[in-house]
């Protein structure tokens, strides 16, 4: 998605916090950026355009697919994250044989489908909990995203981030961390949430109980109560 998906929780964190909300290489008003849609070249991109702000450090927040390329900039560049939060994400998304299945399947239905029949489906298996209204908006907005990109593109990008793995380097993550995750989320399993906080060092668990991959929008205020109590802490 793009930048826009943060929109439901925009307000109230405005209130409190100076917010920078770029939309990643290849998405948004950057697709028309040139591949590679790599992690390592979209967090290269946030550590350049912090320094074209002039800000040396910021708190980092990764949500689903965001989250490996925070990861990557703590990783790459350790003095540009103060703290880091990582909701509904993964260290690595092929851990199980389901989820290689569905990485390999995943680009083969974006050529079958199309991206908007590919939208919709993911949608409805993902976000089962917003109501028909909002999972219209959130798959207008991927579909708005990509609507340009040929689906070669998309496959290609959706690649790079199935081949994401932090596992071996998570030790070296030493900003403090919150890690949270929704209990019924079967896009992004209780297992992920785990391996973070198992492998970073002092990180904070947060478990939102009965949400699922739409926490952020199913579930704002618990999700905004734990940033901010991070946030503040």
């Amino acid at each position: 998605m793009s930048g826009d998906m943060f929109e439901p929780i925009v307000e109230p964190l405005v209130k409190h916090h100076h917010l920078i909300i770029p939309d990643l290489r290849g998405c948004g008003k950057s697709r028309n950026l040139p591949p590679p849609y790599s992690v390592k070249q979209q967090a290269a991109d946030l550590a350049a355009l912090l320094d074209y702000l002039g800000i040396a450090s910021t708190d980092a927040l990764g949500y689903s697919q965001g989250g490996p390329v925070v990861q990557e900039l703590v990783l790459d560049y350790p003095a540009k994250a103060r703290r880091l939060i990582l909701s509904n994400t993964y260290a690595y998304n092929m851990a199980t044989m389901k989820e290689k299945m569905e990485g390999r399947v995943a680009p083969i239905l974006i050529r079958l489908l199309g991206i908007r029949l590919f939208v919709k489906l993911m949608i409805s298996q993902a976000l089962k909990q917003i109501p028909k209204e909002q999972a219209a908006w959130a798959a207008n907005l991927i579909a708005r995203t990509w609507g340009e990109a040929d689906a070669k593109s998309i496959a290609a990008a959706w690649r790079e981030a199935m081949a994401f793995d932090s596992r071996a380097r998570l030790k070296e993550i030493k900003c403090p961390t919150l890690v949270i995750a929704g209990s019924d989320d079967n896009a992004v399993p209780m297992h992920h949430a785990k391996m973070l906080h198992d492998g970073i060092a002092g990180s904070k668990l947060v478990v939102i109980a009965g949400a699922d991959h739409a926490l952020m929008w199913a579930h704002p205020h618990q999700w905004l109560e734990k940033v901010n109590e991070f946030l503040d802490s």
